[in-house]
């Protein structure tokens, strides 16, 4: 869901242009499934790049390296250990890549001994190094695809799908309704929109003025769209209860998420399902939606859930409100 919200993150910048709209339908300009003549193969990142303390520091590496990958990711020759057997495979978030939201974790999960791949997903034929904009179904599609790439060159029975924002959306997609449940140990939602987002409050005010979805589509992307609380993608992804058997599923939320609130909608209601809320285990990280991927806290966090017979007690240390909301926006437009 950080979505070109990432370049229009002022509110007023976006009332703005929503109010100059036109045309769109409600949360139903997203559509129903479109047919699968649409699909596109995921892109697979090959080049290793350093890590990253920041989503700036990754944007700008990637202005002059677009195929960059987090070193040690997307090794394909990579086998298991037996400590950690099933693969880790991150989804990024909307209007991003794999090194964009994961040029901090991804090195950390390689130098614990995982086998660690991510897709650039959910992209337009001309996509460079900014991905996640497209249709979220067909996203859950390349999702599945990617996951079967990965058992078959790792010989892996099943994998770990950590998802970040929209890519907890999509992941969890392929598990529930994709029959992924059967390939899938731990799918860890990180700021997950479980139930949509009302986008600083502008879900309801599209609802009721004609014209102001397709403004925002326009302005944003028809994957954000798509994630808007009540519309056909989300209703769809949490028809029928939010869990399915045989996967253990968890997400990390923050209670002052800018994208998502009231945060508590993160949570998965589901059996199977653990919350954590990152305030009640440090409650002076204040970190937001935007430096989730980047907080060190919530990377031991995630190692922990992965690998829970060798987790570590997290060091809890201040994180001002705010934090990473600069580096977001001026990383937008540094491509």
């Amino acid at each position: 869901m950080a979505a070109r919200w990432r370049r229009v993150t002022v509110t007023g910048v976006l009332v703005g242009a929503l109010a100059a709209g036109a045309g769109g339908t409600g949360a139903g300009v997203a559509g129903a499934r479109p047919a699968s003549p649409g699909y596109r193969p995921p892109v697979v990142p090959a080049e290793p790049g350093p890590p990253q303390s920041d989503q700036l520091a990754a944007s700008r590496y990637l202005k002059e390296h677009p195929d960059a990958v987090p070193a040690g990711v997307n090794d394909f020759g990579c086998r298991p250990a037996p400590e950690h057997p099933r693969p880790v495979i991150l989804a990024h978030g909307t209007d991003a890549s794999a090194y964009a939201d994961w040029a901090a974790i991804a090195p950390a999960l390689v130098r614990a001994g995982f086998c660690v791949f991510a897709p650039n997903y959910g992209g337009t034929p001309d996509a460079v190094d900014s991905f996640g904009t497209e249709d979220l179904w067909l996203s859950a599609d390349q999702i599945g695809e990617f996951v079967g790439r990965v058992r078959t060159a790792t010989g892996a029975e099943r994998v770990d799908l950590v998802g970040f924002s929209q890519g907890a959306n999509v992941t969890r997609y392929y598990v529930n309704k994709l029959g992924g449940a059967a390939a899938v140990g731990n799918w860890v939602g990180l700021a997950s929109p479980t139930y949509g987002g009302v986008m600083y409050g502008l879900v309801p005010l599209a609802d009721a003025i004609p014209g102001l979805w397709g403004a925002f589509e326009r302005v944003t992307s028809h994957a954000a769209v798509q994630q808007a609380a009540g519309s056909p993608f989300m209703t769809d992804l949490n028809a029928g209860g939010d869990t399915v058997p045989g996967v253990r599923y968890t997400t990390v939320a923050s209670r002052v998420d800018e994208m998502i609130q009231p945060y508590t909608t993160m949570a998965l209601r589901g059996p199977g399902a653990d919350n954590i809320v990152l305030q009640d285990v440090c409650p002076v990280d204040l970190t937001g939606h935007f430096h989730l991927v980047y907080d060190p806290l919530v990377r031991q966090l995630l190692i922990n859930i992965l690998d829970p017979e060798h987790a570590r007690e997290p060091e809890c240390a201040p994180v001002p409100l705010g934090t990473g909301i600069p580096e977001v926006i001026l990383g937008a437009h540094s491509r």
